[in-house]
């Protein structure tokens, strides 16, 4: 843990390992400083995939910014949750300056570009050898069937998934406890075919309905194999961060400083680990005042007592929101195309090698049974509250419960592939994480 310059303080920097560790030593200072400084709210907040540590501090900094000003008589402290996590570097980031933008120079040969391969060596240590062969297909993109399954065995080797382990399926925030989780597809099944999907979806071909595609370009379908393959490896690690690491984390503070109240937020895969944070606290620890999800990339249902088109099924994090001392507030945007178009087929891809680009072009049932909170919020939870981002930020929120905020009004910006899906750094969503914990 350190304290980096950023324009509020205090502030901190927690830095979790990929198993949710943390130095001991650090964690133990932070804790004994927090109280110390007089912190009443303390505000953590969760990155999601972000290349380095630099961009994750630079997110912060910038959200957090407006917040003393909208709460001017608070005793606030503010933490950043930093975990081994990574983006593609074509993904931009809204207001960032060039020094974490796209690389776009210097490297136009290669589909990943250097940037993002130095992010897979980051976040996939010893793998150098299978990231350096997986750049050398994406540039020579062989035409021949060998050369994507050859693919697909390395992706497999990278993110290190095998058939049949734990927690192999991308959907798994959708199955209870006992319920068998299937091979993810996506990286078992037959390569050629799970390219072809991918470039079909991101290329948006052919006539709803029809059944009639332009022939897809495989290895985009390739690298769109390879981005969700890291993104499935970032979502189980999410997980296990939040739960064995900020759950106990914020469990220790408690016990060393009871009346700082805890306002956790999360953006992407971030919002999954301050959700699975909910699991990792100990019994009866309720410091937790607020939860707030900024497009959180992970199952709408995550939440859900029972799913709607599987009975015998709930969500992984069934009842966890009634661990925190408050709401939990999930802010979504129609705009964000990552968690929009491509979430859902991974998902359903994950669990099911049939075809499905001509299901997901005609209607809505399959981003219904396969969607992400970011995109239309927490689903199949009874007395769950909905409001609009203006309605949100001039009504006293739910003192309980889930509650959904459209903020499709402010997030809205950003490039393919993934929309506005980092689109975030708003002072009216520093509004709603105030107003969701109370905090003036």
């Amino acid at each position: 843990m350190t304290e980096p310059a950023v324009s509020v303080s205090p502030y901190w920097e927690l830095v979790f390992d990929a198993d949710g560790d943390v130095d001991g030593r650090e964690r133990d200072r932070w804790i004994e400083e927090v109280p110390r400084r007089r912190v009443r709210d303390l505000i953590v907040f969760a990155h999601g995939w972000n290349s380095d540590r630099s961009a994750a501090t630079r997110m912060f900094g910038q959200f957090f910014e407006p917040v003393p000003a909208l709460a001017p008589a608070a005793r606030l402290g503010y933490v950043g949750v930093v975990w081994p996590s990574m983006r593609f570097s074509d993904e931009p980031i809204p207001d960032f300056s060039p020094s974490v933008a796209p690389d776009v120079t210097g490297d136009s040969a290669s589909p990943l570009g250097k940037n993002t391969r130095h992010a897979l060596l980051e976040v996939f240590p010893g793998r150098a050898t299978v990231v350096e062969q997986i750049a050398r297909l994406l540039e020579q993109q062989p035409d021949d069937g060998a050369s994507l399954e050859e693919f697909g065995r390395l992706v497999r080797l990278l993110v290190e998934v095998r058939p049949g382990g734990p927690q192999a399926s991308f959907a798994a925030d959708t199955l209870a406890e006992g319920v068998p989780e299937s091979d993810p597809e996506m990286l078992f099944g037959d390569t050629a075919t799970v390219c072809g999907e991918f470039a079909r979806a991101l290329a948006g071909a052919g006539t709803p309905g029809t059944g009639t595609f332009a022939p897809p370009r495989l290895w985009d379908g390739a690298l769109e194999l390879l981005r969700q393959a890291t993104y499935y490896a970032m979502k189980r690690r999410a997980g296990t961060v939040g739960e064995r690491g900020l759950g106990r984390a914020v469990g220790q503070l408690a016990a060393a400083a009871p009346d700082v109240r805890v306002h956790l937020v999360g953006h992407s895969f971030g919002a999954r680990l301050v959700s699975f944070a909910l699991r990792g606290l100990p019994p009866g620890v309720r410091a937790v005042k607020s939860v707030t999800l900024l497009q959180g990339a992970f199952s709408h249902y995550a939440f859900a007592p029972q799913l709607p088109h599987d009975p015998r099924a709930s969500g992984v994090l069934d009842g966890q929101y009634h661990r925190i001392d408050g709401p939990l507030v999930c802010c979504y945007s129609r705009f964000d195309s990552a968690l929009g178009t491509v979430y859902p087929l991974a998902s359903r891809m994950a669990g099911d090698n049939r075809s499905v680009v001509a299901d997901f072009g005609i209607g809505r049932a399959l981003g219904a049974q396969w969607g992400a909170m970011g995109h239309d919020g927490v689903q199949a939870v009874p007395g769950t509250t909905s409001f609009t981002l203006a309605e949100a930020l001039r009504t006293r929120l739910p003192v309980s419960g889930c509650v959904n905020v459209d903020a499709a009004s402010v997030v809205c910006r950003g490039g393919a592939p993934a929309g506005a899906h980092s689109d975030i750094c708003h002072r009216e969503l520093a509004q709603v994480v105030l107003a969701a914990g109370r905090v003036r």
